[in-house]
């Protein structure tokens, strides 16, 4: 029963309609946000959403049936869950917030397909990385803004009067919006030399600091993929491993079995042999 199960929610078809779903509900999330179509078809759109919600908690328990323990080893099925018990909760009085959330059942696709969850995975493990970066940008915001704040906050009070407004320019200017006309020549008309802290800011924190995080992700993703690639070549030798030994204990048990026959046939010719003149 476990293994028909198993084989049912594995399906191409089954995970396919699931994937189907799991776009029609975003779909209706979607129109529950519109006016005009909850004025014509709120009724039909609450009411699929229900249905759809209601196939989501079945192939949760059946997972859950299948894999048993297993299940909440996997945090791709763990999310799963909480995704899925999450519109499950009242969505009434203090819970109401929770009516918001419903539409993280959009994530389910993350985990329904494979390439987003290598991507996704590659993320996962760009993290630490990620987060010495972080850092290290951190640093250097803070003393470009203790700087800035300096140099520029009694001209411009409303952009570096103290460290937090410093912080939120210069995260502006790192972003490059409107940080030339907006900011950078406004300051250089009272402080014409500024653009020497301008410049050194942009190249350090927009491009070199932006092109060590890609590096960190597709390094990431790189090591992700091989090891996802070694861990598939490791599944198919030990899968080769117990086909070649199923078929020698097979050879095996057929050659113990033509012994026997053999042993048995030539037991049933001796007494014909005794017994001719």
């Amino acid at each position: 029963m476990s293994s028909r199960l198993r084989s049912f929610i594995e399906h191409p078809r089954v995970q396919g309609a699931i994937i189907a779903l799991i776009l029609i509900n975003a779909a209706l999330l979607g129109l529950e946000t519109w006016p005009a179509a909850m004025a014509a078809a709120g009724g039909l759109i609450l009411g699929l959403d229900q249905v759809i919600l209601g196939v989501f908690v079945v192939e949760i328990a059946l997972r859950l049936y299948v894999h048993r323990q297993a299940f909440w080893r996997d945090p791709w099925s763990v999310f799963d869950f909480a995704v899925v018990a999450i519109a499950l909760l009242p969505a009434t009085g203090p819970l109401a917030v929770l009516r918001a959330l419903r539409v993280l059942r959009v994530l389910r696709l993350l985990t329904m397909v494979p390439s987003m969850r290598r991507v996704v995975g590659a993320l996962l493990a760009a993290i630490p990385g990620l987060g010495s970066i972080a850092m290290v940008l951190m640093i250097i915001f803070y003393v470009f803004a203790v700087i800035a704040t300096k140099l520029f906050a009694a001209a411009y009070p409303e952009w570096f009067g103290h460290i937090g407004r410093s912080l939120y320019t210069l995260f502006q200017v790192m972003t490059l919006e409107s940080w030339s006309m907006g900011i950078a020549r406004p300051v250089m008309e009272n402080f014409p030399y500024a653009w020497i802290f301008f410049v050194p800011f942009i190249l350090v924190a927009t491009f070199t600091m932006l092109n060590l995080f890609i590096a960190i992700i597709v390094n990431a993703m790189h090591t992700y993929n091989e090891r996802e690639q070694a861990e598939t070549v490791a599944a198919v030798a030990q899968a080769k491993e117990h086909i070649e030994a199923d078929l020698h204990t097979e050879v095996r048990a057929l050659r113990d079995e033509i012994r026997e026959l053999k042993t048995l046939l030539l037991a049933q010719a001796a007494p014909t042999r005794t017994m001719t003149p």
